[in-house]
Parts: structure tokens; C-alpha cells; sequence
């Protein structure tokens, strides 16, 4: 069974596992921003949180005043939690909230990033990398390669209990972070961490949620970071791979929904969108 959300389709458990993660993904959203920038965005998401009271016939939260964002994402994780309930039971309710949930966090996660974009010194990338696997890791450099909604076409994941979501369509990358990686003594190569597009020449702290991306003819828009596991230990010294989790700093591998499909070849030009 799929479940449709405008041009994007989620299989049940893409829907499902979306909707469980929708605290987990206003966390990515509010991650290291600024705090008045993310405060800009609250009535918003207070709006979001109400729209989805209402349809699941729920008493709207009081939101914790003394850490409204970290409130928002205990609200979100709880009716999350209620609306993959009741999608599993076949209520039309979890399909409504999925609708309404997915595309308002991406709103309030375009409207932060052009509040932190439109003072930022922004020059344009290169594509330096596509890779794809038949599964797992690491991924291999192919020359140009066809991207749509469902990501780079041709790449496959083993398992899609954490991976291939819209928003998880594309994996990129920053040259950048994996040669200080690489300098650092760690066994990293571009595709080696399965991101499908490796960039050059981007600040790869402006690329956080929100941010949308010219990749050649493809239009992709940052949706959150990805969450390394233990598949990427090998490449790390003493097999500590949580040294690329995002609560780290700008270091880690980010999630992109497709806006726009086309072709990418290598050495396209990269541009951060305003």
C-alpha cells in the first residue's frame, strides 16, 4: 500500500516510520540555529501543532514555556506517535496528518534557512562525486547518473527500515569534511559513508535544513542530517564512527527531498538557492 503526499509517495513504513520521527525531525530542523531565528518560527509551528490536534481529535498541548523549542518536538513525537497508531489501523487520520505534518515541517525549515541565508557569503560548489551501490557500503563513482523523487536512480538500499523516505532521497556529502577526515587518519573516500553526491566548495555549515540546492539540472532541498551506523565503523580509527553525527558540528552527511528531477554529471555546479 502507498500513501501520497503531493508528487511523493511513501510506501506504509516510510509513512509510518515519518510520522514516529516528526520530533526527530524538528530536532534536525532547530539544530544548531540560532535561537531567534528558530523563535521566529514558533507561532508557526504552534499553528502546525494545532491543525494537527484538530484532526486527531486531540486537546491542543500546552507547549513547555521555558524551552519551547524542545516542547514543539515532545508535542510533534507524541502525535506522531498517535498518528502512525492509527495509520497501522487503517484510519484515514494517519494519512491526513502525514499531509499536513511533513510538508509544514519543511515550511518552517525553508523559512529559517533564509533568514540565516540572507546575510550569509555564498559562492557556488562542484560536484565531484555520484556514487551508487546494489546495496550497502561503499558506494562507486559513476559518471552522471538520472535522479527523481525516489533518489539517484539505479541506487539501492539493502534495508529500508532507516533509509529511502522522500526526504531521505538523496544523500550528500562535503569533499571538505572527508578529507579532513582523510588527514585526520581515518580510512574515508568520497561514496566510502554511501552519501550519492559528493560536493566541493560549499560552507558546509550553511547546509542544514531548509537550504535548497542547484545540482545541475536537480533541485533539492536539505531535509535533515543522517544519523551514521555502525556499517561506517570501518572506516574510522578505532571504529568510532559517531565522530560524523551531526552533534558534532558541520561534519556529517545530509538528507535531501528531490524538488525537481534531471540529470547530474560530474563537475555540475552546486549552488546554495536564496
Amino acid at each position: 500500500m502507498s500513501h501520497r503526499v503531493g508528487d511523493y509517495e511513501f510506501s506504509t513504513t516510510d509513512a509510518e516510520r515519518t510520522l514516529r520521527h516528526l520530533g526527530d525531525l524538528w530536532a534536525a530542523i532547530v539544530h544548531r540555529r540560532a535561537p531567534e531565528v528558530v523563535a521566529g518560527q514558533l507561532p508557526a509551528a504552534t499553528a502546525l501543532i494545532e491543525r494537527l490536534a484538530a484532526e486527531l481529535g486531540v486537546a491542543v498541548p500546552d507547549v513547555d514555556a521555558a524551552d519551547p523549542a524542545v516542547g514543539v518536538m515532545a508535542v510533534l513525537a507524541d502525535f506522531g506517535g498517535r498518528a502512525a497508531e492509527r495509520l497501522g489501523n487503517g484510519d484515514a487520520a494517519g494519512d491526513t496528518v502525514l499531509a499536513i505534518a511533513w510538508p509544514g515541517l519543511r515550511s518552517l525549515a525553508v523559512a529559517m534557512a533564509a533568514v540565516e541565508l540572507s546575510s550569509a557569503t555564498i559562492g557556488p560548489g562542484t560536484l565531484e562525486q555520484i556514487s551508487v551501490s546494489a546495496g550497502g557500503v561503499p558506494k562507486s563513482a559513476v559518471a552522471t547518473a538520472e535522479v527523481d523523487t525516489g533518489g539517484v536512480r539505479g541506487d539501492v538500499q539493502h534495508s529500508r527500515v532507516h533509509h529511502g523516505r522522500p526526504w531521505q532521497a538523496l544523500c550528500l556529502w562535503s569533499s571538505e569534511v572527508i578529507d579532513a577526515f582523510a588527514a585526520a587518519g581515518h580510512g574515508l573516500t568520497p561514496g566510502a559513508a554511501g552519501e550519492n553526491l559528493t560536493v566541493r566548495g560549499l560552507d558546509w555549515d550553511l547546509i542544514r535544513p531548509g537550504v535548497v540546492l542547484d545540482i545541475g539540472s536537480v533541485r533539492a532541498e536539505v531535509s535533515s542530517y543522517a544519523v551514521p551506523c555502525s556499517k561506517n565503523a570501518r572506516w574510522f580509527i578505532d571504529g568510532e564512527f559517531d565522530v560524523m553525527h551531526h552533534r558534532r558540528g558541520p561534519v556529517s552527511r545530509v538528507y535531501a527531498t528531490v524538488l525537481d528531477g534531471g540529470a547530474v554529471v560530474v563537475g555540475d555546479t552546486v549552488t546554495i538557492r536564496r
